[in-house]
């Protein structure tokens, strides 16, 4: 455990100061510490209307957890260009002076990052607080990893700093962790209006989609709709996180505040796990409901894995993560067929596709390659991203896109932001999407993205099944 004596913390932070002085800039500092267990919800709740962005993710076996407070760097891409963040990050790590004794996931310089599904579409206002790429260091950083929790400090200092401030901003922050949270009785959060993006263009998008296919231009498509709904007073964002985490085990829960509004959502998909070397991309695609007794569930299940257009669905997506991760690791290993993957409302086909990364390669050229994936884009990948891009009535922003974090130890996870909303106020914004093949039907189509609307309605309170 890391000796958190005041002299030891103050000499550190002198030692920066000294570098500031003798480089004469602004140098970034992080230093990282063990404390003691500490509810991160709870502290999510208590800087809320603190005027102050906060970050949360959890992973889909709820054993790792991240918890920003605050913005000590934001890296932003306007072109959502890849390479453009990778140099920002790395340009960041080679000028920071970091002090972190632990060699834990979440701990030292850790990064929150996402990105737009499609950085050449011009961004409507409603996305206009989240950028084309964005990668946020918050000021401090709560990781929950190995049964163990760690707080990061993240700022800048210059020659005319005080270290003793810089000290009592860091003891105030511990001591406010564990500060007891008193909420009043307040009005349960309801859904007060609602309303179905045209649904009958979607529809109709649907078919000609499938005629597209069927004309040779394409062998998928994904579209996706939203739906946007009024609630009776502004969002509680910690409790919606309470009741994902709840509701959807086995997704990754994930919240990614930007001024005024909250990306949040709970996503099964992984996009890629990097553990310094080691990666792990998983396919997820072919979706079934789930039944209502444990015969029927297993049932759907059955009939899921012998389903030619989920099989093929499934299939592309396999193929093109073996394709785009073939000229940047070795060691791939894909199993020779999917499983399944089960969640509260639906379950999916599922294949993990494990490999090591070659040097100099990070989890920047994965995600460049990786998104979006057949179970988001389509196949080829440009052509149903032109088709997308021309006739798809919504800005997908955020959805559908990288969402996740990086630390400077070349740990990182980012999953695929389905299952999403996007918060504003008493404003949300939900998005489903759905594969489109040869042989899909419209109305089926439409009552597929239906249930994939369900984990984010149900956290609202209300659904009436009228979506």
């Amino acid at each position: 455990m890391i000796d958190t004596k005041e002299e030891t913390l103050s000499s550190f932070l002198y030692h920066v100061k000294k570098i500031a002085s003798n480089e004469n800039k602004n140098i970034f500092f992080s230093v990282t510490k063990e404390i003691a267990p500490v509810n991160l919800l709870n502290v999510f709740d208590h800087f809320d209307h603190k005027n102050t962005n906060r970050y949360y993710w959890s992973n889909h076996q709820q054993d790792f957890c991240l918890l920003g407070i605050g913005t000590a760097k934001e890296m932003v891409c306007q072109n959502g260009e890849v390479e453009t963040v990778r140099s920002k990050w790395h340009k960041l790590l080679e000028e920071a002076v970091e002090y972190n004794p632990f060699s834990y996931a979440g701990t030292g310089i850790t990064a929150a990052s996402g990105m737009a599904f499609d950085p050449t579409r011009p961004e409507s206002s409603e996305w206009s607080n989240y950028a084309p790429a964005m990668l946020t260091i918050p000021r401090f950083m709560l990781a929950y990893t190995e049964g163990r929790y760690f707080l990061t400090m993240n700022d800048y200092i210059d020659e005319h700093t005080l270290i003793a401030n810089v000290l009592e901003t860091a003891e105030s922050f511990e001591q406010e962790l564990y500060t007891p949270v008193f909420t009043k009785d307040q009005v349960p959060q309801r859904v007060t209006g609602k309303k179905v993006l045209k649904p009958e263009e979607w529809k109709e998008l649907v078919q000609k989609a499938v005629e597209e296919i069927k004309s040779g231009q394409a062998k998928k498509i994904v579209l996706a709709r939203e739906i946007q709904l009024t609630l009776n007073k502004q969002a509680h964002i910690g409790n919606m996180l309470r009741r994902l985490l709840r509701t959807q085990p086995n997704s990754y829960v994930f919240a990614y505040e930007a001024g005024d509004d909250c990306f949040i959502g709970a996503t099964p998909e992984r996009l890629v796990l990097v553990e310094d070397q080691h990666i792990l991309s998983t396919c997820l695609a072919g979706t079934a409901p789930r039944g209502k007794t444990m015969d029927e569930d297993e049932d759907l299940a059955n009939d899921l894995l012998r389903d030619e257009k989920n099989l093929e669905e499934h299939d592309y997506v396999v193929q093109m993560i073996k394709d785009s991760i073939a000229s940047y690791c070795v060691d791939i290993h894909i199993p020779e067929a999917p499983v399944i993957y089960p969640l509260q409302n639906l379950q999916h086909l599922y294949t993990p596709v494990k490999a090591t990364l070659k040097e100099p390669y990070d989890v920047f050229d994965l995600i460049k390659n990786l998104h979006p994936t057949p179970a988001l884009g389509g196949v080829p990948r440009q052509k149903a991203l032109k088709f997308i891009r021309e006739n798809e009535f919504m800005d997908r922003g955020w959805y559908g896109a990288p969402v996740g974090w990086l630390d400077s130890s070349r740990h990182s996870e980012f999953a695929v932001a389905i299952r999403s909303g996007l918060v504003h106020n008493d404003e949300v914004n939900l998005f489903a999407g759905c594969g489109v093949m040869r042989d899909s039907d419209p109305e089926m189509e439409f009552e597929e993205t239906k249930v994939k609307f369900l984990p984010m309605l149900n956290v609202l309170e209300d659904n009436d099944g009228s979506y």
